[in-house]
């Protein structure tokens, strides 16, 4: 996984002070939050996470009041992650997606691969856009689809929006890459580097650029720091999220057409051509 993006992103970690797993869910565990993709170049990438990482300096307008630090576990910063996401085999999720349903919903497993550690995902859309995360750790003999985890998926869902689950879930999209969290109160910024997606049905797969970091920023409500120094480098939110805009790519066939520039920009010749037709011809 060596490449300019990932050596970036654990460099970065590495240079930033520690913050414990303890600390983090006690600050900035943020399973309510709105979240913020950006796109961004290793050279910006390696700037913003000084400014964020470093120590402010008198009279210096750009660095945040308190440096930023790197979730730390087991002395290790950066951590490889394992996902495979789950779906109906007409894509329920990924068209209600697309089409901005309100009710909305996605179904992962995700492998912390340096720990071991597994969680069953249910991340869904709560009010004014928020991102809510619903999540239950996996013992060794769990498996994402058993009865236990189905049970859990349909109370989730009976719950919070008063719909049915899927009965015909069957995975769809494996992801793999590299991630460091960067942390301050009430906000957290997630820097990945080095990712592949794998589609299981086709057995294609697409690969990130190597110069590439996907910055997600996390926070309570309005734009952060982080966000306010993306800006400053003439950077805007994507419209791209890993499972979406995967898929579009992965799959040409799709009408996915709201990912489409953010996926050639992330996947390059992978991704397919065509045109972004969003309502506002934006990509967030």
């Amino acid at each position: 996984m060596s490449a300019p993006a990932v050596e970036a992103v654990a460099g970065a970690a590495a240079a930033a002070a520690p913050v414990s797993l303890a600390e983090v869910n006690e600050r900035a565990e943020l399973l309510v939050r709105f979240d913020r993709s950006y796109l961004v170049p290793v050279d910006d990438f390696l700037w913003l996470a000084e400014c964020l990482t470093g120590p402010r300096r008198s009279g210096d307008p750009v660095r945040p009041l308190r440096p930023f630090r790197a979730l730390t576990i087991g002395g290790r910063r950066a951590f490889r992650y394992h996902s495979v996401y789950y779906d109906t085999p007409g894509l329920r999720s990924f068209h209600d997606h697309r089409q901005g349903r309100r009710l909305r919903f996605k179904v992962r497993e995700r492998v912390y691969e340096d720990s071991g550690e597994r969680q069953f995902e249910i991340k869904m859309k709560g009010r004014c856009g928020a991102t809510v995360k619903h999540r239950r750790r996996m013992a060794g003999a769990d498996a994402p689809l058993d009865a236990r985890h189905r049970a859990y998926l349909a109370e989730t869902l009976w719950r919070t929006y008063g719909i049915a689950a899927p009965e015909d879930l069957g995975p769809s999209l494996g992801t793999d890459y590299l991630r460091a969290t960067l942390v301050a109160d009430g906000e957290r910024v997630t820097c990945d580097a080095g990712l592949s997606c794998a589609d299981p049905v086709t057995g294609r797969t697409v690969r990130c650029d190597p110069g590439l970091v996907l910055v997600e920023t996390k926070s309570a409500g309005h734009p952060g720091e982080a966000d306010r120094l993306l800006h400053a480098c003439g950077l805007r939110p994507a419209v791209f999220t890993k499972y979406c805009g995967a898929l579009a790519a992965l799959r040409p066939a799709l009408p996915g057409n709201r990912w489409r520039r953010a996926a050639r920009r992330v996947f390059g010749a992978g991704a397919p051509d065509g045109p972004c037709l969003t309502g506002d011809q934006t990509c967030e």
